[in-house]
């Protein structure tokens, strides 16, 4: 992907509202992703996955990926890290699975602190066969990845970050509250780094699975934040994340009133646009079409 700012093109518009982590090892879990509507799935081989089971769980994870029985749904596996027993393993096998080029999207790498660390993941898929677009999803959840974010979001191979915010308030010291105070710098800090590079960005997860309400306003503060989505850990996540990240019929309705006078006052040859008392200008009509892009891209799912 290119590293100049997004103006809207496939992939910064391509769905990715709700990104939903399914336990790679369960295959309970694996075939109920294939009817959750969520826009990605990542097949976790990390947290979710014991030591004895990751072995296993990246034979099912990638067996789903090139299944092609999940839809529209984007599909990418979290590999372990490499400082860990199975990483390097992981990212040889999802390499190999994506010559043919009907696997996974993306791998999604955990605790991503350096671009010298996402070159060596790069090599590794590379050696094993994988073409240039298996992406990189940098997970960003230390405070190095924080303080190197604009240099971890503007890799070539890296498509979307994901935040960790669980990882990177443990090593923040911070309490999970509502409202994530000590966490919002921080993630404004890695929108405005995607930002620059046109890159996707997702939101943490939400750790309390009972508490709607809660998840609710979490959800809403990041599409306010300007995330593109959020990763969740249950199915029950889903419905309520595609509903705050699609455009609601009155914002479709705004956008096309938008451009149809700014479209009328050009061929009137008048300067001065007004909608409902507010002045139009070029960014406003800009952020209309993204708004009916998006619309149509989520209707095409």
């Amino acid at each position: 992907m290119s590293s100049e700012p997004s103006n809207g093109s496939p992939s910064d518009l391509r769905p990715r509202r709700s990104v939903l982590y399914m336990p790679a090892a369960n295959e309970r879990a694996l075939e109920k992703a294939k009817s959750i509507p969520a826009d990605a799935i990542i097949f976790d081989l990390e947290d979710a996955v014991a030591p004895d089971a990751k072995e296993v769980a990246r034979g099912q994870a990638i067996a789903a990926a090139t299944s092609g029985e999940y839809g529209n749904r984007e599909l990418t596996i979290r590999c372990n890290g490499l400082d860990t027993p199975w990483g390097a393993d992981d990212l040889a096998a999802v390499g190999a699975a994506s010559v043919a080029g009907s696997g996974p999207a993306a791998v999604v790498i955990p605790k991503v602190s350096s671009v010298a660390y996402l070159d060596d993941i790069d090599a590794r898929l590379s050696a094993a066969g994988a073409p240039a677009t298996l992406r990189i999803w940098a997970m960003v959840e230390t405070p190095t990845a924080i303080l190197d974010v604009r240099a971890i979001a503007a890799h070539p191979r890296v498509a979307v970050l994901v935040m960790g915010t669980n990882d990177l308030a443990k090593e923040l010291r911070l309490p999970l509250v509502p409202g994530r105070a000590g966490l919002i710098p921080h993630l404004a800090a890695s929108i405005l780094a995607a930002r620059e590079v046109g890159k996707v960005i997702l939101d943490g997860v939400y750790n309390n699975v009972q508490d709607a309400d809660g998840f609710a306003a979490e959800a809403t503060q990041g599409f306010q934040l300007g995330f593109d989505g959020k990763t969740l850990i249950h199915p029950g996540q889903v419905d309520p994340t595609n509903g705050v990240w699609a455009p609601s019929e009155k914002d479709i309705e705004d956008a096309r009133k938008v451009i149809d006078a700014f479209t009328e006052a050009e061929a009137d040859g008048r300067g001065v646009v007004t909608v409902d008392g507010r002045m139009i200008e070029n960014l406003h009509v800009d952020n209309a079409r993204r708004t009916l892009a998006i619309a149509d891209a989520i209707a095409n799912l």
